[in-house]
């Protein structure tokens, strides 16, 4: 189980929710899941992104899988991965930063998270705290990851 940030290329005059909802009535269980196309120009947005964190905010590693580009960042802040397909993508924080510990990594997330929608044009939605990555508190969103990690280490382990 993971922290998600979740980014959609929100559609004309439909709202964030809205989008996802539209998206989310076309999908069939059932059906085989289509590896990514990505075009051109979003592998480019891609290119331009993952030289952005890695000078911005530091080293990166990246694999590309048949339905996602993906970026792994680890640093003195934290884990965090980075899924990019086109037209979505997601960051995912483990659940292993109690209390105070979550601070460091979700201001990194935010960052990099401000970085996808700049670069990509996606919106970002943080469901967790229900806020928007653009105007969206980072205090709000580490105290729940901060919050939840302490909760799962007391209980679960």
């Amino acid at each position: 189980m993971t922290y998600d940030i979740m980014f959609l290329r929100v559609l004309p005059g439909r709202t964030f929710d809205e989008t996802l909802e539209e998206i989310n009535s076309a999908y069939d269980p059932d059906a085989d899941l289509r590896p990514m196309t990505v075009t051109g120009d979003e592998r480019g947005v891609w290119d331009r992104l993952v030289q952005r964190i890695s000078r911005e905010v530091g080293p990166v590693t990246t694999e590309e899988y048949p339905y996602s580009l993906t970026l792994w960042r680890d640093g003195p802040a934290g884990h965090l991965q980075l899924d990019y397909s086109g037209d979505s993508a997601y960051i995912e924080i483990p659940y292993r930063y109690p209390g105070q510990q979550a601070l460091p990594i979700m201001a990194e997330a935010y960052r990099i998270a401000r970085m996808v929608e700049e670069k990509s044009g996606l919106e970002g939605y943080d469901y967790e705290v229900d806020q928007p990555v653009r105007t969206g508190d980072v205090d709000a969103a580490a105290a729940r990851l901060g919050g939840v990690a302490r909760w799962a280490q007391e209980n679960l382990t």
